[in-house]
């Protein structure tokens, strides 16, 4: 999915490899969850670990209530850079992360019912000097939505969120009955890059299951993965879906996507370094899977290409690789309409969401440099550039 014309874009202008994230379309993606909060009421925030392009912060700022983050690091970062409210979860904090969280995180979500026990004097202290300051429960409503189980919170044995039986006999102990009037509100996160459905579908089993909480609540959080921004998505089903609930439970909703700031909105930029003979032939780029788009073996998904084709569908076929020692450092098989020869440059589309975050230096691999393109003026300035010390400073 692209929602920029990269082809207009001077491939010669940039660096490589190079993320280039089009500011236009981030913004339209933004002005899309804007509408969506002025008429459902709820908040959105950015979910930072799919999307943390510190760069376009202050327009983040300009369209949504917040960030979300996963943990110390990406908070501090929210702190410095985005403003609005912060929201932190994580599977678990450690003490002395969380006694930094608490001097300025907005909401804390705690995992488990353990963690919640564990730090209850702590978080008390803390709302005792920060009176806003929030603290939820993840639950699992044991509701799969996804087909892929390493992105389903909700697979069987999974270890995010409290599951209503865990709750239940939570409850048994006055201890943690106590602990748990700290929780003003809940949160849930089953989804996956996906539209309307599932979420209505995951919200009736959420009510089922916890809606006998809802009444001692102030706010619910429903998560991310959901693909507000594509067009398919039924945008007006969602503002109701919304309106209902909060008016029915007299709740703040909150909705935490990444995707939805990020989709269609960049690409990555790579050179041909090496065209080997094989049958097919093999492309030797300077990018790489597993260093710099992990997604597309993890997921697995195969990424497109600007221009090319599946395997046999235009008249030149090749097996793309990166340059990494790791065997299946692989992209695929493309085809293109003339032969691709060394120096040239390809545009792997819709790359700036969970890519840039989850790069690496494997095999010292360079990570590629950021660039911002205007996709009305044609104006771009690379942000950043990595070189040998980037790496040299992740070892000891």
């Amino acid at each position: 999915m692209q929602f920029t014309d990269f082809s207009r874009l001077d491939l010669k202008r940039l660096p490589t490899p190079c993320f280039v994230v089009d500011e236009v379309a981030v913004e339209r993606n933004l002005q899309i969850l804007q509408d969506v909060s002025r008429r459902s009421g709820a908040k959105v925030l950015q979910a930072l670990k799919a999307f943390s392009m510190f760069s376009l912060a202050p327009l983040s700022h300009r369209y949504l209530s917040g960030t979300c983050a996963s943990g110390l690091h990406e908070a501090r970062l929210a702190q410095n850079y985005y403003g609005g409210e912060i929201h932190v979860f994580s599977a678990a904090f450690c003490e002395s992360d969380l006694r930094e969280l608490l001097v300025f995180a907005d909401h804390v979500v705690f995992n488990s019912v353990s963690q919640l026990l564990r730090f209850e004097s702590l978080c008390k202290q803390a709302q005792q000097a920060r009176p806003g300051l929030r603290f939820g429960l993840r639950v699992n409503p044991q509701h799969s939505e996804g087909t892929t189980p390493l992105y389903d919170p909700c697979a069987p044995g999974s270890r995010l969120g409290v599951t209503r039986a865990q709750l239940d006999s939570a409850m048994e102990d006055a201890t943690f009955r106590r602990a748990f009037q700290l929780v003003s509100g809940l949160h849930f996160h089953t989804l996956c890059e996906q539209l309307f459905e599932p979420l209505a579908r995951t919200l009736t089993a959420v009510t089922e299951q916890f809606g006998h909480l809802f009444e001692t609540l102030q706010w619910i959080n429903f998560g991310g993965g959901h693909h507000i921004s594509q067009p398919e998505y039924e945008v007006d089903r969602l503002v109701q879906c919304i309106r209902t609930f909060s008016l029915e439970h007299d709740l703040q909703v909150y909705l935490e996507p990444g995707e939805a700031v990020a989709l269609g909105t960049g690409v990555l930029v790579s050179e041909v370094l090496d065209v080997v003979a094989g049958e097919p032939e093999k492309l030797i780029l300077d990018t790489s899977a597993t260093c710099h788009m992990p997604d597309t073996l993890e997921m697995p998904y195969r990424a497109d290409i600007q221009g090319a084709g599946t395997a046999g569908e235009k008249a030149f076929t090749y097996s793309l690789g990166g340059l990494t020692c790791l065997a299946g450092d692989v992209m695929g098989d493309y085809s293109f309409d003339a032969p691709v020869t060394t120096g040239q440059r390809l545009v792997f589309e819709d790359m700036a969401h969970y890519t840039m975050v989850k790069s690496s230096t494997f095999n010292g691999t360079r990570l590629p440099a950021i660039a911002i393109w205007n996709s009305d003026t044609n104006a771009l300035r690379v942000v950043k550039a990595f070189d040998y010390d980037d790496f040299e400073s992740r070892l000891s």
